[in-house]
């Protein structure tokens, strides 16, 4: 492959690595994703190293299910597997596909895996592709050597794999991670039909809309795109499938008796006890939630210090929708959970929860009235007081996201995507 061609090839595929957004990362979450220490990341491409030649030697490897010939619905996370569950239950040629390492959660043994043992044998073009990307994008190429390491080979990979095993169609729920990135240009490469259902809200800093057909929940998500950069491929704005079966049960208490709070890998923890010690103490006869993300491997033993009160809910169990039906009211910084919440028609307040210069307000909440928005913890206990018996009813605030909210299709979004997935399947079977 030609030097430049296989630079861009890898700009692409890590392009939100190279983003203002991403470098504006507070240093106690991105360390998580790319220490900050360089020794640290050094010591990672070192055990990244050692791991491929363990699983290379040691680890044997097989799929339970045939996936040649198939349709690919591949995911990186719980949550993109619950996003494309109801494909699978509705086309019987569609099976999970996932790299071979990636955690699914507690759907791990239902995902068939794409071998990643064989990346070592790609990693000899580490040194001239960091400096392309050198050239390209500066120093944040060498502030994040190690993604770009763990990077390489996935494209390569997954050309030969489409190749050997030539899927009738991917069907993708996330458009910007490594491994699903480098998946969608091999099958450009190949010519493999790509269709994207969105899991969760987007972001302007993500790659451009790329895929043959994309399925996206509603106008808030095509606006973003278009500043992404031009829009290929055919697009839908079908709502979110994955919320179908909730929306039926909508909130409909007048009066606050639930909070909950709902923590991502950028929130500070002192910040969050502090919010959990004000909400316990103000409001001793509500009952109180705490809920990180799924991807958060911190400790949060700490929440039974502040109360016994407080009730754990484990994201990597218990479904969002699940969660919210017992809520009346969430706190949460930048998370699509807010959305989900007012789909729900339960009130959701944006506070951050850390005090970097990390973008605020990222998915476009407050500014397009999703959320109410608390500069601290003060105004957060004034806007549940005010409401505490008089609940606002702020479903309807959804609908610049999801385009069926109000529509015969409410509740039915899962019926507009198959006939599109479908109508396309037929096109370029």
């Amino acid at each position: 492959m030609p030097y430049k061609k296989l630079v861009q090839i890898y700009a692409d595929i890590l392009q939100l690595r190279f983003t203002d957004t991403f470098a504006a990362i507070p240093a106690h979450a991105i360390n998580a994703i790319s220490p900050v220490n360089g020794f640290a990341r050094l010591g990672r491409v070192i055990l990244y190293t050692g791991g491929r030649l363990f699983l290379n030697l040691f680890l044997p490897f097989r799929n339970k299910e045939i996936i040649s010939g198939k349709i690919w619905l591949y995911v990186v996370s719980k949550n993109n597997y619950e996003s494309l569950q109801f494909i699978q239950e509705a086309v019987p040629e569609a099976i999970f596909v996932s790299g071979q390492n990636k955690q699914i959660g507690i759907y791990n043994k239902q995902v068939n895996r794409l071998p990643t043992r064989f990346k070592i044998f790609y990693y000899y073009k580490f040194l001239p592709l960091l400096w392309g990307l050198y050239q390209l994008k500066g120093k944040r190429a060498l502030r994040f050597f190690d993604l770009i390491y763990s990077a390489i080979g996935y494209y390569e990979l997954s050309v030969n794999y489409l190749k050997k095993y030539r899927p009738r169609a991917i069907i993708f729920a996330n458009d910007h991670n490594t491994d699903p990135r480098a998946l969608l240009l091999a099958a450009k490469e190949v010519g493999i039909p790509t269709i994207y259902l969105q899991h969760a809200s987007v972001s302007t800093n993500f790659p451009p809309l790329s895929f043959d057909l994309s399925l996206l929940e509603g106008q808030d998500s095509l606006n973003k795109y278009r500043v992404c950069g031009p829009v290929l491929g055919k697009v839908e704005l079908i709502g979110m499938p994955k919320a179908d079966k909730y929306l039926q049960n909508k909130n409909l208490r007048t009066s606050i008796t639930s909070l909950a709070v709902c923590a991502n890998i950028m929130d500070e923890t002192d910040l969050i006890k502090q919010l959990l010690t004000q909400l316990t103490r103000e409001f001793p006869d509500k009952n109180i939630s705490f809920r990180p993300h799924p991807s958060d491997r911190r400790n949060f033993l700490f929440i039974h210090q502040i109360s016994s009160r407080i009730q754990f809910s484990n994201a990597k169990v218990e479904p969002a929708f699940d969660f919210l039906l017992k809520q009346d009211v969430i706190i949460a910084a930048d998370s699509s959970i807010h959305l989900e919440a007012v789909m729900l028609n339960i009130l959701s307040i944006y506070y951050r929860l850390e005090k970097s210069n990390f973008v605020q307000d990222y998915y476009g909440y407050v500014r397009h009235h999703l959320v109410e928005k608390a500069e601290n913890v003060d105004k957060v206990l004034a806007i549940i007081r005010t409401h505490e018996h008089n609940r606002p009813q702020v479903s309807g605030r959804a609908r610049y996201y999801n385009a069926v909210l109000g529509t015969e299709y409410e509740g039915r979004s899962h019926e507009l995507a198959l006939r599109y997935i479908k109508e396309f399947l037929v096109k370029t079977s």
